[in-house]
């Protein structure tokens, strides 16, 4: 099901069918994306099967949530190649199964789309459809060190705040935030 488009792209739900699943697997087994998902257990992945569970719990996390947050794939209109993940959804605290109440926004591409700014158009459609709903403040929470994902925090027009360790259960990482347009 599609979610959002853009100019370029379509953010649309991750789907059981193989080319998804291989695809979900190939981004996620590498070790130049998972050195940046501490936080995310089972990484990088090493099995195929991994990513039927990955999408599972993807969607389960999401059921309740009626499309407003969810961890999508986004697909290049053009080309139909899935360039990677985006996400919107209430980050989680500490504990990391206890959400807070603050919004986060991420996203995870494959080598193969990077420097093309997918991220940053996917996550600022996100963030714009977000803040129309009436969010004041989105978050995007970054392993320290990652200065790509940094760099595309500040293409959002997102603040850095500094180091904080009052997400994913205490891990220390790089804090940035956006304000609504209108605040």
């Amino acid at each position: 099901m599609t979610v959002l488009t853009t100019e370029r792209l379509i953010l649309r739900d991750w789907t059981d069918d193989p080319a998804d699943l291989a695809r979900i697997y190939d981004i996620y087994s590498r070790p130049e994306i998972a050195r940046w998902l501490a936080v995310s257990p089972g990484m990088p992945m090493t099995d195929s099967a991994q990513a039927v569970e990955r999408l599972r719990i993807w969607q389960d996390r999401h059921a309740a949530d009626g499309g407003r947050y969810g961890t999508w794939a986004i697909e290049v209109r053009e080309t139909g190649l899935v360039a990677g993940t985006v996400l919107l959804k209430p980050l989680p605290g500490t504990p990391e199964t206890q959400l807070t109440e603050h919004i986060e926004t991420g996203w995870h591409l494959h080598p193969d789309s990077w420097g093309h700014g997918y991220a940053t158009e996917a996550a600022g459609a996100l963030m714009a459809r977000e803040f129309a709903a009436g969010t004041r403040e989105i978050y995007a929470v970054v392993s320290p060190g990652n200065e790509a994902s940094m760099a595309v925090c500040r293409r959002l027009g997102m603040d850095h705040v500094g180091r904080r360790t009052d997400f994913y259960g205490g891990e220390e990482l790089e804090t940035f935030v956006r304000t609504a347009p209108d605040a």
